[in-house]
């Protein structure tokens, strides 16, 4: 195989070598030749790909972003009405691959880097608009005062999912529920959300 096409193939091994040592450590205490020893290459070739410890880590959680992306546009397509949609985002945030030790161990490095790099903190504020965008997109359909509903459940997900990362513990298979319940509640209507979430998107 040519040297060019190698080149996706490993940047592809370095994020899943630096999301694996970070959930290891359950920490950014970790060093680029302990990623690139992973990834099965030397610290000089993990240094010309990404340059950094924090681009690496940056790297990986644009593909974990991505990832989460395509799987919150997948359940909305599935969706038929604004009620339905809006319950698709809220289960997309607390699938079970979500909860995966290496990925929250990720995150929370993550938000603790964003505080200090720029760059990192431009992708944090961009996951944000796209949370904050897909709530609104339908809370505007639903109801009045979307923009005061909007930040508590947006609150409501990332504190439910920040718990569970500072735990280390298992997905809540019953977060989604009690979240939609919330929303339920902010909306002014009977909750629905059992027949509206199936078990595959808790």
């Amino acid at each position: 195989m040519p040297r060019q096409g190698m080149e996706p193939k490993r940047r592809a091994a370095l994020v899943s070598a630096v999301i694996d040592e970070i959930g290891d450590a359950g920490s950014l205490d970790v060093t680029v030749s302990q990623i690139a020893k992973r990834a099965g290459m030397s610290s000089a070739l993990a240094h010309h790909y990404f340059g950094s410890k924090d681009q690496m880590l940056i790297a990986a959680m644009r593909h974990i972003l991505s990832v989460f992306s395509r799987r919150v546009a997948a359940n909305q397509r599935k969706a038929k009405t604004p009620y339905a949609r809006l319950c698709a985002v809220i289960a997309a945030n607390f699938e079970t691959h979500v909860f995966d030790r290496r990925k929250t161990s990720a995150w929370l490095s993550f938000y603790a880097l964003s505080q200090s790099n720029q760059e990192a903190m431009r992708l944090m504020q961009l996951y944000q608009r796209r949370l904050r965008s897909n709530l609104l997109h339908d809370l505007r359909r639903l109801c009045d005062d979307a923009e005061q509903i909007e930040p508590v459940i947006s609150a409501l997900i990332d504190g439910v999912y920040l718990r569970a990362a500072l735990l280390r513990g298992a997905p809540d298979p019953d977060a989604a529920q009690r979240v939609m319940a919330a929303a339920d509640a902010l909306l002014g209507q009977p909750t629905a959300t059992q027949s509206i979430i199936p078990p595959s998107l808790q």
